[in-house]
């Protein structure tokens, strides 16, 4: 149990570096580094759609069912199809956070609490 919440907890703060790392200020608007690469032509939501496959395979070595992992597999497809689109698909990204979706399909199963997950920010 211990191990798998550091573990989710790792998974957690991959996607909160994708989907919500930065806040506009004077705004509660949130997007990461998935916003960012996707800008990228070609290889950006390429990018961002291999680190939320990351996110479903760890899942899956979880104990995640099959039928979960495949809305996870789903809402990254959304992400990288919508997100190819030119502008469109940048905005969309800022809004639609797959990753942090993962997230919530991970610890619904485990039924867990995000206040339950380990915090692996390293110490300095």
């Amino acid at each position: 149990m211990e191990d798998r919440a550091r573990r989710i907890g790792r998974l957690n703060a991959l996607a909160r570096l994708m989907d919500t790392a930065i806040r506009v200020p004077g705004t509660n608007i949130r997007f990461g580094a998935d916003a960012l690469i996707g800008l990228v032509p070609g290889i950006g939501d390429a990018g961002g759609a291999l680190i939320g496959l990351f996110i479903v395979n760890e899942a899956r070595r979880l104990g995640v069912p099959p039928h979960k992992l495949a809305r996870m597999v789903a809402n990254i497809g959304v992400d990288a199809l919508v997100g190819a689109v030119p502008l469109a698909g940048d905005v969309f990204d800022v809004y639609f956070k797959a990753h942090k979706r993962n997230i919530r399909i991970i610890l619904d199963h485990f039924d867990m609490e995000p206040t339950e997950l380990k915090d692996v920010t390293p110490r300095r």
